[in-house]
């Protein structure tokens, strides 16, 4: 999904200024589709602009300069629902914790131990997250029910696997610290 899409998928929920599109992608419910920096947000939006795809008004603010919200057309929903026809790119994973474990050979055992205890943790909060959006938001939107019972099954597998398997990995970290018995002679 590009940048482009995002804002338009975005404000297919409503309207929204660029800071409250960078927040929803990077906090809120569309932090999970694609990365967009304020730096791809605003180009994006004033080349959506400029096709008719968004419109902006400008919204006085008390002793700040006017805030810009900008509003989905009707040109842009068909453009972001035939957006969304095409075959998708495979999702991606980046994931700075299995670089760790793919490592763990190497590292000490409380190294690995650590990164066990903080994924387990950022999995717990990304799943309490989840739930609590679910309990708080009685959402009528179906799609959006459905995508937040999908990441709630992903983090929980996430997180019976790491509880399964983390001494595995511990093991490896623990195999590899130890000294290899002298050779006979």
């Amino acid at each position: 999904m590009s940048v482009r899409s995002l804002c338009l998928a975005i404000l297919s929920f409503g309207d929204a200024t660029g800071y409250e599109i960078r927040k929803e992608s990077t906090e809120g419910r569309f932090s999970y589709f694609e990365d967009a920096s304020f730096g791809s947000i605003y180009p994006a939006l004033a080349r959506l602009e400029a096709e008719g795809m968004v419109t902006v008004r400008e919204e006085p603010q008390a002793g700040k300069p006017a805030r810009k919200v900008y509003s989905i057309t009707e040109a842009g929903r068909t453009e972001f629902i035939s957006s969304l026809c095409e075959p998708q790119a495979p999702d991606t994973f980046k994931s700075p914790f299995l670089l760790i474990a793919l490592n763990a050979a190497q590292l000490p055992p409380d190294v690995i131990r650590r990164a066990l205890e903080r994924r387990k943790a950022q999995v717990q909060e990304e799943l309490r997250l989840l739930t609590d959006c679910e309990q708080q938001q009685q959402c009528s939107h179906p799609g959006s029910s459905w995508t937040r019972e999908y990441g709630i099954a992903c983090m929980k597998f996430t997180l019976a696997h790491l509880e399964e398997h983390g001494e595995a990995l511990i093991k490896i970290a623990e195999d590899a610290a130890r000294p290899l018995p002298a050779a006979a002679e």
